[in-house]
């Protein structure tokens, strides 16, 4: 098996990980906003994205590098730390944790760097989507920490 066939591949199972969590999730949401009201729903809904694109993008990025692209390496970096603080960050404000508002601000730092750096490359579909993302976290994370 080919160097770029496997990170195709994880790449492959990354999108289809995601994909089932971020339709779970959805369900959650509504089912919770439903009985308990979302105060922070657009937050969570933006957080969300931001990981769901996020996947999309540092899959594409895998891809890439396995083709010797070393450019895109800062861009998986900088994409995989947002994936993570987002998922966080969407897991505090559905439960409207005591310590949301500090993540939102490290959330917000990670989501402008990502931002930065998948401009970038923004040629790439994915990446411009994952830097659009960002820019709609960053909306959210700067109205919950005014």
């Amino acid at each position: 098996m080919k160097r770029r066939d496997i990170f195709a591949n994880s790449g492959a199972v990354l999108l289809a990980t995601a994909g089932g969590a971020v339709f779970a999730q959805d369900a959650n949401h509504a089912h919770h906003a439903h009985m308990h009201g979302a105060p922070k729903a657009g937050l969570i809904a933006a957080a969300a994205d931001c990981s769901a694109k996020g996947q999309v993008c540092v899959a594409h990025c895998l891809v890439l590098l396995g083709d010797g692209d070393k450019a895109m390496a800062a861009c998986a970096q900088s994409v995989s730390q947002v994936i993570a603080l987002c998922n966080a960050l969407e897991s505090l404000a559905a439960q409207q944790a005591p310590l949301l508002a500090a993540l939102a601000k490290v959330t917000l730092d990670a989501c402008q760097a990502c931002e930065k750096e998948c401009r970038k490359h923004e040629k790439h579909e994915q990446c411009k989507a994952c830097a659009e993302s960002c820019v709609a976290c960053i909306k959210e994370c700067k109205a919950l920490l005014a």
